[in-house]
């Protein structure tokens, strides 16, 4: 069996969340899960507008207030008519 001295695996990706779960990205950014592509988690803001790419390590999940906010925001936003 050959040596495996020295070799650091890097950490497993995270498993993705279901579609709609709200993650927080590393610029502390919450964006709503809208899927998975070639390795990376595609976010999209809660009150709407364009998605956008992270890697899924360096995400993390919402925390309650965060959850909150974003869906508070995503009311308002469909009250002003800017979401469906």
């Amino acid at each position: 069996m050959p040596c495996m001295c020295g070799l650091i695996r890097p950490p497993e990706p995270p498993e993705p969340p279901a579609v709609g779960t709200h993650v927080v990205d590393a610029w502390d950014r919450v964006g709503e899960f809208r899927g998975e592509w070639a390795g990376f988690w595609n976010l999209r803001p809660p009150a709407g507008g364009r998605e956008w790419s992270v890697r899924p390590e360096d995400t993390r999940p919402a925390s309650p207030e965060q959850c909150l906010r974003a869906k508070a925001a995503r009311a308002n936003a469909r009250s002003r008519g800017e979401v469906l």
